[in-house]
């Protein structure tokens, strides 16, 4: 099984990044096949450049694809499985992850595709594991987390994927206080991505 990680955060200090030590590790313990797209060790340009936009805008697909997206592209097409890991920055992901799919779901592969084009794959199962500073039941109670949970799953995630599920680690502020629940969430998940599609 080849798991896709596309993972984004600045500081391996943080949480967000023990969060991707212990999804890799307990991946690994199950011989899991693993790529890391880490988009901050790797620079990952998030913003379009003019002939991106050119390309997206007016879905002239025969403007090339710039290299790193077909790096993207090449890590996608390698996995049954993506999990994406990120914190929760003003009720979304970071700017970079964001830039991740306004540049590699391009015109042509993941959407607006022609018979002559190649197509982005139906993948298996993807998942979404966030960390959040409040509490879920605040981001519930004011509507965000359904909001990211809308925007995440339906639009990014689309029809892209078999089966979608997403993980608001919420609480971060008090971390000990959740460190243990959100560590059995992590495992459960897992074994849905795992165990999921056969």
């Amino acid at each position: 099984m080849n798991i896709l990680i596309v993972y984004c955060h600045p500081s391996e200090n943080s949480y967000t990044f023990q969060v991707l030590n212990q999804v890799k590790n307990i991946l690994m313990e199950q011989n899991c096949s693993l790529e890391v797209s880490d988009l901050y060790a790797n620079n990952f340009q998030s913003n379009l450049t003019e002939n991106e936009y050119r390309r997206e805008g007016a879905a002239n697909t025969e403007l090339p694809i710039s290299k790193d997206v077909v790096e993207e592209h090449r890590k996608i097409e390698n996995a049954d499985r993506i999990i994406f890991i990120y914190p929760v920055w003003w009720s979304d992901c970071p700017a970079m992850m964001k830039g991740w799919f306004d540049r590699v779901y391009s015109v042509g592969y993941a959407y607006g595709q022609k018979a002559d084009l190649p197509k982005m794959k139906i993948i298996k199962y993807g998942a979404i594991i966030c960390t959040a500073g409040h509490a879920n039941e605040f981001l519930n109670e004011i509507g965000i987390a359904q909001s990211m949970q809308s925007v995440m799953l339906d639009d990014r995630l689309g029809k892209r994927y078999e089966q979608k599920e997403m993980l608001i680690l919420g609480g971060t502020l008090e971390i000990e206080n959740v460190r243990e629940k959100h560590k059995e969430q992590i495992k459960k998940l897992l074994v849905n991505l795992i165990n999921c599609c056969g």
